[in-house]
């Protein structure tokens, strides 16, 4: 058994429990709120992290949580969950079944232990520090691919791009150098993606903590790479992440930064 296994068996656990709730309300009628001009939140988020909340601070009362909807209890622990109930919320809402649920670990600062799970698809991710990445129970490792022509990436647009217009020229730019870009809505799911091969390549602008802790441990235990656009390692509080499968990782954030 590894350091992180325990940790890792009650994540699961709670994460397979929470897409179960998600999954039953997906097929009924939900309440949508609105967070921003286009930023929603429904019944689901809330009920799915009440849920995991309950059952993680049950299990380690003595760690600290910080979650999408206004949870956060930091009292400077070793340990910190971050975590959230429905990443993918104008996914889950207009019924377009890409979206998950994610939950990370940190310990003393360094991302530990990941789990993802999209239970539309019963696609379930995890990860723990020196352990490898999963996909079903089967090992998973990031694509081959060196070439960025011959490249499928994924990225994301923030909330605020009716205004800002972030992201668009380098998505514009990327989109005449790859040979595909989609646009899926889970940044927790792209990231799996690409620590699995079905993607080689992510970036993002104004992401939040929750939507990486997870897919950032998964992405590096599959041997890829996640940095910030400068190549700095990752760093969850920092909103801009790259993810790749490291071949074609130094071309992106070149692309990136000539915008």
């Amino acid at each position: 058994m590894s350091e992180y296994s325990g940790f890792l068996t009650t994540a699961r656990a709670a994460a397979l429990e929470a897409g179960a709730l998600l999954r039953e309300k997906y097929f009924q009628t939900t309440e949508v709120r609105f967070k921003g001009e286009i930023n929603l939140v429904t019944e689901a988020d809330t009920a799915a992290q009440a849920l995991l909340f309950d059952r993680l601070s049950t299990a380690f009362p003595d760690h600290d949580f910080l979650a999408e909807e206004g949870l956060k209890e930091i009292r400077g622990g070793e340990y910190r969950w971050v975590f959230d109930p429905l990443d993918g919320t104008t996914n889950f809402a207009h019924r377009f079944p890409f979206f998950a649920v994610s939950i990370g670990l940190e310990r003393a600062g360094s991302l530990v232990c990941g789990v993802v799970n999209n239970p539309m698809t019963g696609d379930v991710f995890w990860a723990e520090a020196g352990g490898g990445a999963f996909h079903n129970g089967n090992p998973i490792r990031v694509s081959e691919t060196a070439d960025l022509g011959r490249s499928l990436l994924a990225t994301g647009f923030s909330y605020d791009v009716w205004t800002t217009r972030c992201n668009i020229a380098e998505h514009e730019r990327l989109i005449l150098r790859a040979q595909g870009i989609r646009r899926c809505g889970s940044a927790a799911l792209d990231l799996c993606f690409v620590a699995c091969g079905r993607l080689d390549g992510f970036w993002e602008f104004k992401l939040s903590p929750w939507d990486t802790a997870a897919g950032a441990v998964i992405v590096r235990e599959a041997g890829g790479l996640i940095t910030d656009f400068e190549g700095r390692p990752i760093d969850i509080y920092r909103p801009q992440v790259c993810a790749s499968n490291g071949r074609i990782h130094e071309t992106m954030l070149g692309v990136l930064k000539s915008v």
